[in-house]
């Protein structure tokens, strides 16, 4: 059996170190906001990441469903579409969303 005190010190260290690397990011952005580096990143990241996510969801799950990648090309249409003339990016990806969901479902 486990000794209690060895059994909270070793619950406290795992507190500490979650705690610690949960912080750390919180800690750190005060001294890397104004870092030529991450700025650039955070240019470029969020594009690159949703191309990422497009191409992905084009290619590998679209070759899974038996009618083809009409869903998700109708889908990316509709999205590319709203938000070029709302431009609200919310009401795109809801739209986009629910129509993929729709014709990946009820279709024959």
């Amino acid at each position: 059996m486990i000794d209690i005190p060895y059994a909270i010190g070793a619950i406290a260290a795992m507190a500490v170190v979650t705690f610690g690397l949960r912080a750390l990011p919180f800690l750190a952005a005060r001294f890397l906001q104004s870092h030529p580096l991450v700025q650039k990143l955070g240019r470029f990241l969020p594009l690159a990441i949703m191309t990422l996510l497009l191409l992905h969801t084009l290619v590998g799950s679209a070759r899974q469903n038996p009618t083809g990648p009409w869903a998700e090309g109708l889908a990316v249409v509709v999205v590319v579409a709203l938000q070029w003339w709302k431009k609200h990016p919310l009401l795109s990806i809801l739209a986009g969303t629910t129509l993929y969901v729709l014709l990946r479902n009820w279709s024959p």
